[in-house]
Order: C-alpha cells, then sequence, then structure tokens
C-alpha cells in the first residue's frame, strides 16, 4: 500500500470534468513534481490531496486513511503566501505552532518556532511583518509555517511561479537543502519541466484540460546534491525533458474552426460632401437607398 494513493478519482464543476481518472501511487519520503499547464486542473488535483475538495468518485488516502477535510497531517504552501498581515514572521509560525501542539508548554511552542525560522534563513527578520518582506522572503515564512506543523505530507502548489527567476533559483536550492535535511514526502505542483526536474525524484505530466489526466511517471535518476550547472548538462536531465514536454504538447487537442459568416451592409446612401451646406443649414441624415426617389421635372 502506497503512502499516498488517488485511485480512479475525478473531479467536474458543472457538466465538465476538471479531473478524470487520476491514479497515483507516491511512497513515504518521496519527492514527486506534477507539471501541467495553467488552467489544467492541478490546483484542483492539490486541493483534493489537501482535502479542500472532495472527489466526485474515486478514493484520496494518506497512511491508509480515507482524505475527506484538511487535517494537520497535510501542510500546503499557496501561490500567494497566505500570510496573516498583522502578524510578524514569529507570530505567523508560532500561530501554526500553536494550533498544532496544543498540549505543549508555551516555551517548547517558542523553541520550535524559531528552528524553523532559522531553518529558512529568516531570523534576521524574525519581527518583521510580510509587508516589510520580499516575495522570496515571504514564501519562506509559508515553507517554514508548513513544516513547522511537522506534516506527513508537504504539498506546494506552485510556491515560486510568482518570483523572479533569480529568486525562484535561489528557493529551489533552498527547498533542496530542507528536503535533504527532513526528507520529507512532497508533491510539488509547477508549471516548469526544469524545476520539476531538478527538485524531485520522479516527474508525472498531467495532460492539458478540460478532462485532464496523469501521463506517464518519469523517474528523475540524477544523484543528489544537484548541481545548477552540471544537470543542464546531464543527457540523462535533457532526455527527460524532451519527453516531458513532447508529451505535454501531444495532449493538447487539436483544433480546427472553420466559420462562414455573410455579412450584409447597411443600406446607407452616403452623404455628398462635394458640396458643403451653408453653416446653418439643416444637415440632413444619410438616406436609405430604397428611399431614394428619382422625380423628372420640367422648367419652361
Amino acid at each position: 500500500m502506497a503512502f499516498l494513493e488517488l485511485k480512479n478519482v475525478n473531479k467536474n464543476f458543472g457538466p465538465h470534468f476538471v479531473l478524470k481518472d487520476i491514479n497515483l501511487s507516491i511512497e513515504k519520503g518521496e519527492f514527486v513534481a506534477i507539471v501541467g499547464f495553467s488552467g489544467a486542473g492541478k490546483t484542483t488535483l492539490i486541493n483534493l490531496i489537501a482535502g479542500l475538495l472532495r472527489p466526485d468518485s474515486g478514493t484520496v488516502t494518506l497512511n491508509d486513511l480515507e482524505i475527506t477535510a484538511p487535517g494537520p497531517d497535510r501542510g500546503i504552501v499557496f501561490q500567494n503566501y497566505s500570510l496573516l498581515p498583522w502578524l510578524s514572521v514569529y507570530g505567523n509560525i508560532y500561530l501554526a505552532v500553536d494550533q498544532v501542539f496544543r498540549n505543549w508548554a508555551p516555551a517548547k511552542k517558542q523553541q520550535h518556532a524559531e528552528k524553523y525560522i532559522a531553518m529558512v534563513n529568516l531570523s534576521p527578520a524574525r519581527e518583521k511583518r510580510p509587508h516589510e518582506l520580499s516575495g522570496g522572503m515571504r514564501q519562506r515564512v509559508s515553507v517554514a509555517r508548513a513544516l513547522a506543523m511537522e506534516p506527513q505530507i508537504l504539498l506546494l502548489d506552485e510556491p515560486l511561479s510568482a518570483l523572479d527567476a533569480l529568486t525562484r533559483a535561489t528557493l529551489q536550492d533552498e527547498l533542496s537543502r530542507i528536503w535533504d535535511e527532513n526528507k520529507k514526502t512532497v508533491v510539488l505542483i509547477t508549471n516548469d519541466p526544469d524545476e520539476g526536474i531538478y527538485l524531485a525524484d520522479r516527474i508525472i505530466p498531467l495532460t492539458a484540460g478540460p478532462s485532464a489526466t496523469l501521463g506517464p511517471s518519469f523517474k528523475v535518476e540524477i544523484p543528489r546534491p544537484r548541481g545548477r550547472k552540471a544537470i543542464n548538462h546531464d543527457p540523462h536531465f535533457k532526455e527527460i525533458r524532451r519527453d516531458v514536454i513532447e508529451f505535454m504538447l501531444n495532449s493538447k487537442p487539436q483544433r480546427r474552426a472553420s466559420v462562414t459568416k455573410r455579412l450584409v451592409l447597411p443600406d446607407i446612401e452616403p452623404e455628398d460632401l462635394r458640396h458643403p451646406k451653408p453653416m446653418f443649414a439643416v444637415r440632413s441624415l444619410p438616406k436609405r437607398r430604397g428611399e431614394i426617389k428619382e422625380e423628372t421635372v420640367e422648367v419652361e
């Protein structure tokens, strides 16, 4: 029995399927990346695992227990940080610790929160509030908050997609380092195949929607720790990258449509501007051709 398992999961909104026939098995301690197009249903998939949504059919189980609601056994890092703006770095993390470990002594809660602040290298910014932090620092707080809950599985919903390229690369290295220290089971949702290959043990493409489903699983057999420069020249990296991108592009439906439209022009006779009218003359509106009448006038 896999640690996390999705069996024949379907999810629809209204009459249309967003996800169809989702089958996924993840072992404990495994880092899996799911890559897909924007709008394909990646966030819906992570919300099903988090318990924020229920599948219309099929089951989602974690450690042999069916997921029916959110719980502290699943820590989630959202794309938009989701920090409480009136609390400091320490306050945001301590609040999560306080909610999950209610029976701990205050001193132990404080020590636990400080541990994860240090893990993401934010001790100097301990008392700063979210508006005083950069986007990368805010996301570090989100990661620290999720890890401080000591969940069985960490869910990352495109946590780096809103960041600039340099900050994104830095936080990718941070996530890799943190995973090496904790060996936490991780599911990463991303739209960047390179990011998935760099961080994960396996990368699984999600087909284009609607009715998106998971494609074949590609095992990343690149030794850790992975160097960013070296990996770009690794033949295995290039092979996986090519195969994943090729599968995703081929999953997009080829839609061709031809439209035949009959244009009906208005039956309007334009005004003759070659003979300007006096300044105070009343301008007549353009006439329809059907309203124009020919008359013969005899003048003596």
